[in-house]
């Protein structure tokens, strides 16, 4: 059964650190990248926004998914799920589920990351799941078991 309450949860979760994110964005890439609490701020908030996102589609996936589907292997596929389930317009799921790639490159490729790349990925990241918020509350609206 879906459980309305936990994604709700989950949204005001991704809404309040939407508003952190955009609070860090009034910063220049210098005043994030030279302060190591802004900079660590900056991509904890990052992989929280998207790994609470993956939640939710993971859990509407099992509660709601095509039983004789297999179920998606990475992450990005969740949103790609979400997509052919119509639950998120499919060219939306395509272009966010490349976040979920971002968010692995941030947990396991941290040596390599360029500040400038994390920096720039703010706007998208807020217009992204503010969308994917709107999206999802929709969805649950209209959701009647």
């Amino acid at each position: 059964m879906l459980d309305k309450e936990l994604i709700k949860t989950k949204i005001e979760l991704i809404q309040r650190d939407l508003e952190r994110l955009q609070e860090l964005k009034a910063y220049t890439i210098d005043e994030i990248s030279g302060d190591f609490y802004k900079w660590s701020t900056l991509k904890l908030v990052l992989v929280e926004i998207i790994g609470r996102a993956i939640d939710v589609n993971s859990h509407t996936i099992a509660e709601l998914g095509d039983l004789k589907e297999k179920a998606p292997e990475t992450s990005a596929e969740t949103f790609l799920r979400m997509g052919e389930m119509n639950i998120l317009p499919k060219d939306f799921a395509q272009k966010v589920s490349e976040s979920a790639g971002f968010r692995n490159k941030i947990v396991h490729e941290y040596n390599n990351l360029l500040e400038d790349k994390i920096y720039e990925t703010v706007e998208e990241a807020l217009a992204q799941y503010t969308m994917y918020c709107a999206y999802i509350l929709k969805f649950i609206e209209n959701y009647e078991k």
